[in-house]
């Protein structure tokens, strides 16, 4: 196994890596797919799948349910297991149907959480994709704050100064 991590080594919680790594494009990511997959054996623990779900609301004033339309679903499990015999399960369910996508995902997954081979080169895009999602979400919050309108300068008077 590679070295551990660093105790000042940045990284997001492991619920935020499949975010993070969805941020960059999967050729980037497709590379280290393939050389872990060169150094390692990847099995499957369930095939991947794609489909589509339904995604089902609630109606707010009568309270019933109604389909706003369909997502693309895709789901992999794997385990890796390197050159000196050590393992480590990864998984991705992601909202795309592309297979390759997520099996590759979950492969990274289960390289970084297992920190088996090429874990660091895995890390260092987490933490560029993290970092491209924190900008993306400034980005967004501030473009909300700018179209944010405050209500309180609104007068309670009509147009001749009466009361409402």
């Amino acid at each position: 196994m590679n070295d551990r991590f660093e105790p000042q080594a940045s990284i997001p919680p492991r619920s935020q890596w499949l975010r993070a790594w969805s941020a960059l494009p999967f050729s980037q990511l497709d590379g280290l797919v393939k050389t872990i997959e060169s150094h390692s054996r990847v099995e499957d623990i369930s095939l991947p799948k794609s489909g589509l779900g339904l995604l089902q609301l609630k109606d707010s004033a009568l309270g019933d349910a109604y389909f706003l339309g369909e997502i693309p679903l895709s789901k992999a499990h794997v385990k890796v297991t390197n050159a000196c015999g050590e393992s480590s399960q990864g998984a991705a369910f992601l909202m795309d149907d592309r297979l390759g996508l997520v099996r590759g995902m979950a492969i990274l997954d289960a390289t970084l959480a297992g920190l088996l081979d090429h874990w660091q080169e895995a890390l260092a895009l987490v933490q560029e994709g993290h970092l491209k999602r924190q900008t993306e979400d400034s980005i967004r919050k501030a473009s909300l704050l700018a179209t944010r309108v405050d209500f309180s300068l609104l007068s309670s008077t009509d147009e001749d100064g009466h009361e409402q």
